[in-house]
């Protein structure tokens, strides 16, 4: 396939991915803002009038952490299901079976540009301003986009020789909730466990989100390398393991 084709294609799984999980919704694309708002504002109850907490600027705080999850678990979970759910284009268009996931992952990125708009006009209306460290913001998305979508190729193609693969997603994800620093800050994790929660690239983007907005330093350069390390071996995994299953797909889409 001519590569301005499969641009095309890329593009194209894109929008349907949007238009089709906003289908026949009263809030449409509001709800991409709705859920992360809901969310910061019932965890800033929590940890400033129940468990009260004396960490400053608590909603950007929180935010910092929950976006970056809330992308990576739809995104995770869509480019899993993405073969199964297009089966039927794929056996009647020839198209690389890669693009699959990694479209259902990009679509995502609609929803992502939207709450990361939402983050930072909360944390400008909380008194921060426009550093150059904000620079880095760019980056630290990149490296999640590209080390989930190393995850959906690999998940994706699995799922599609064993059915459970996707409530092993489900069931991994509501475990990161608890793993992922979300309401709670990288000071509160004890020691021995500090250097793995760095290995957890979700884990480790969110300390650098923080490091950036909140703290208005760059981030740290051995959290930035493990991220990328981590990333590299999550897209180079899904790759080879895609291409190993990739020709034995047909028979059992």
């Amino acid at each position: 396939m001519w590569q301005g084709d499969l641009r095309f294609v890329l593009k194209s799984l894109i929008l349907k991915d949007f238009r089709i999980r906003y289908r026949n919704m009263s809030l449409g694309v509001f709800w991409s803002l709705l859920n992360p708002s809901v969310m910061m504002l019932v965890m800033t109850f929590v940890f400033t009038k129940i468990l009260p907490s004396s960490r400053p600027n608590f909603p950007v705080f929180v935010l910092c952490g929950l976006i970056p999850f809330s992308f990576f678990t739809i995104a995770w979970l869509s480019g899993t299901t993405s073969l199964i759910d297009n089966a039927g284009l794929i056996k009647k268009v020839r198209v690389p079976r890669e693009v699959f996931p990694i479209a259902a992952v990009l679509s995502n990125c609609l929803h992502l540009v939207i709450q990361v708009a939402l983050l930072l006009s909360i944390a400008l209306f909380s008194g921060m301003h426009v550093t150059p460290r904000w620079l880095w913001l760019p980056l630290i998305w990149v490296l999640e986009v590209a080390f989930t979508c190393g995850l959906a190729l690999g998940f994706s193609v699995l799922n599609v020789f064993i059915r459970d693969t996707r409530y092993v997603v489900e069931s991994a994800n509501t475990v990161l909730f608890w793993l992922v620093p979300i309401f709670y800050p990288f000071e509160a994790i004890p020691a021995r466990f500090k250097n793995l929660y760095q290995y957890n690239p979700i884990a480790a983007l969110v300390l650098a989100m923080r490091q950036v907005i909140l703290d208005d330093t760059a981030p740290s350069a051995s959290i930035m390398m493990k991220a990328g390390i981590v990333t590299l071996v999550a897209i180079g995994g899904g790759w080879l393991l895609f291409r190993q299953l990739k020709p034995r797909l047909y028979d059992y889409l």
